[in-house]
């Protein structure tokens, strides 16, 4: 016997004919509530903070604001002027105004910024990243602190990821 849905969630087209659709799918199928598929249980899950980061780094600019990152500047990757890292963290700038060749991929954030008046590249592995906000009103997000396992396998056989660079100096072509 098919269960029928409560008279608000039925279409005015199932309550002329007096056919409801299945409540979870297809018949024969588990309610979702019956807990997950064994497959659907198995398949990894991506790491959720760089959608996160990306999103509210948008937001902040979209908004005329500042966006700041603050990164745990011990962990291993973290490619930063150290003269700059206070008690093992540093707070950086990414306003588009303030480096240049922003990458925020999905295992870590790159750019160049100038410390001190001195062009760097700066590489962060996205497990550093501990919080981002907006300089002006501070809204923003904190993340947790990864664990050890936390963060997905990495994808290119477990070597560091690099950032997306150009080779050479930046050239243009007239096009007629």
């Amino acid at each position: 016997m098919r269960r029928q849905w409560p008279a608000p969630l039925a279409s005015a087209a199932a309550r002329r004919t007096g056919i409801t659709p299945a409540p979870f799918g297809l018949p024969g199928q588990r309610p979702f509530a019956a807990g997950r598929p064994a497959k659907l249980a198995a398949l990894p899950v991506n790491s959720s903070r760089p959608y996160l980061l990306r999103a509210l780094y948008e937001w902040i600019v979209d908004n005329g604001c500042t966006p700041h990152i603050i990164v745990d500047a011990q962990t291993p990757g973290v490619d930063v002027p150290e003269q700059y890292v206070k008690d093992g963290q540093i707070v950086l700038n990414l306003s588009p105004s303030a480096v240049i060749e922003l990458q925020l991929a999905d295992d870590c954030v790159s750019f160049n910024g100038r410390f001190g008046g001195k062009p760097t590249d700066v590489f962060i592995p996205l497990r550093a990243v501990l919080g981002v906000y907006a300089r002006e009103n501070g809204q923003g997000m904190a993340f947790e602190p990864d664990q050890d396992g936390d963060d997905p396998a990495p994808r290119n056989g477990g070597k560091a990821p690099t950032p997306l660079r150009r080779a050479g100096k930046p050239s243009l072509k007239v096009v007629k």
